[in-house]
């Protein structure tokens, strides 16, 4: 079972908040894809050294 699954479970079973369950899971999905996009868009990882050793 993946901790999604897991997660909703625990929730369900403890009667606890299914819209922040599915809020944080949501804003963590958001910046992935975003993390992502910017790696891609800049061509490079952040805190990547080789970037710098090629410009100077």
């Amino acid at each position: 079972m993946n901790d999604f699954i897991t997660e909703l479970l625990q929730t369900l079973a403890t009667k606890g908040d299914l819209n922040e369950l599915f809020r944080s899971h949501l804003e963590l999905a958001v910046n992935t894809l975003l993390r992502t996009e910017l790696t891609a868009f800049l061509d490079y990882e952040k805190y990547d050294r080789t970037v710098m050793s090629r410009l100077l």
